[in-house]
């Protein structure tokens, strides 16, 4: 069989082709399986492929791709994976959940965005369909007691206990702390829960610096002039941000035409590490750090996923979005083959006994507690340099140093 995959209005078996030696047992192995299950686990990803985060669900899609074959050679059956576009849209997600079940879909996985992920764990829970989580901050949505949703990512207290963790590391390590940050952030579900978030965890870690602003703005909007503006009024020395790709690349422009160049650009989100970004601005692009769910580069998982993104995407660089779309898909596989079965009870019961300890992101391994959150993940500092991203915190996972203050805008040629 030729891999292949569906978009959510039809459903295509999606196999893998034998090869020799191992790699054929375990493709044989795959094989057997499903046909004893009587298929292979129709699994239905929900992504923003459109509408103002189609950059970040295309990427996500990325990790879609590269799983068959790392699945194979992991010895996993195989995925029929239905495709769905969210449109970066609420009620969208929700219809595009319900229309995945009604027509097949096993288990869900999705979808990037807080609110939309919000809709889909609502349908997901009300139908009985196991849904796992590949990305989504939200604390909320494993705090409503659910049994089908399953979330391989962090919330958003956790990556900000991990942010200033790890600012703070690289502030000893650098010797150089800024006394001043505004922060910006998006109005959406999840730059609203980060905001809320830092007000409850910041007193807890005696920062070095004050944040003297708060300014929040529409992830959509076409100018950011005046906020940029109102924040460089402030005086303050540093960007503390939460952001989406467009509205991160706005502001770097904004900073550069204001000539502002603050000492370091702190962002607790996605934006400033996506490719497109570092495509989009180039030199203009280095120096912003990143606090966000990453992965392990030392880990041996992590290695075969970034060979496979490297052999199959020349030029980008593996992030979070490749990353946790990926484990989905192995919370799923594993489920799977573990409950041997595709009713969704007995998948949701096998998924709250994962422990998964080859895996991809830092931390000990994919697990989950009673509220069906994996609360042994944790996060990395992550530094643009030259076009690539490396991991700079926590100290463990690091391939590299970092460098503070960050290189102001008009001495880069």
């Amino acid at each position: 069989m030729i891999p292949t995959t569906t978009n959510s209005s039809g459903l295509t078996r999606r196999g893998f082709a034998v090869g020799a030696g191992a790699a054929g047992l375990l493709a044989t192995a795959a094989g057997d399986f499903a046909r004893a299950q009587g298929g292979p686990l129709k699994v239905g990803v929900l992504l923003p492929r459109s509408g103002a985060q189609a950059g970040i669900g295309q990427d996500c899609q990325r990790g879609v791709e590269l799983a068959p074959a790392i699945f194979k050679e992991l010895g996993l059956p195989e995925l029929a994976i239905m495709n769905a576009d969210t449109e970066t849209n609420v009620e969208v997600a929700r219809a595009r959940a319900e229309k995945l079940i009604s027509d097949g879909a096993q288990l869900l996985v999705g979808a990037f965005d807080s609110g939309q992920t919000t809709a889909i764990a609502q349908v997901a829970e009300q139908k009985g369909i196991p849904f796992v989580i590949n990305i989504a901050a939200a604390p909320q949505i494993t705090e409503q007691g659910y049994k089908f949703v399953f979330r391989n990512f962090p919330t958003a207290a956790m990556i900000l206990s991990d942010a200033f963790a790890n600012q703070k590391e690289l502030f000893e390590a650098t010797g150089v702390a800024p006394k001043s940050v505004v922060f910006m952030h998006v109005n959406d579900t999840f730059g609203t829960s980060m905001q809320q978030g830092i007000n409850a965890v910041l007193p807890r870690f005696s920062m070095p610096y004050q944040i003297v602003e708060q300014i929040a703005y529409d992830p959509t909007a076409r100018d950011l002039s005046v906020e940029v503006a109102k924040a460089k009024a402030t005086g303050a020395q540093a960007l503390l941000l939460v952001s989406r790709l467009n509205d991160a690349i706005l502001i770097t422009r904004e900073l550069v035409k204001q000539r502002w160049s603050p000492m370091a650009v702190l962002s607790m989100g996605p934006g400033w590490y996506e490719d497109q970004y570092l495509k989009t601005l180039g030199k203009l692009s280095d120096g912003p750090m990143s606090f966000v769910p990453w992965y392990d580069p030392h880990k041996r998982l992590s290695k075969q996923l970034e060979a496979a993104l490297a052999k199959a995407y020349p030029g980008i660089n593996m992030n979070t979005n490749h990353v946790f779309t990926f484990e989905a898909l192995l919370v799923a596989a594993d489920a799977y083959k573990r409950a041997r079965s595709s009713d969704p009870k007995a998948l949701a019961d096998a998924i709250r006994t994962t422990n998964i300890t080859d895996n991809v992101s830092i931390g000990p391994g994919i697990q989950f507690n009673d509220k069906g959150q994996n609360d042994k993940l944790k996060n990395a500092a992550i530094q643009n340099r030259g076009g690539k991203l490396l991991t700079i915190a926590p100290k463990e996972a690091s391939n590299a140093k970092p460098e503070l203050p960050m290189s102001a805008y008009d001495r880069r040629g």
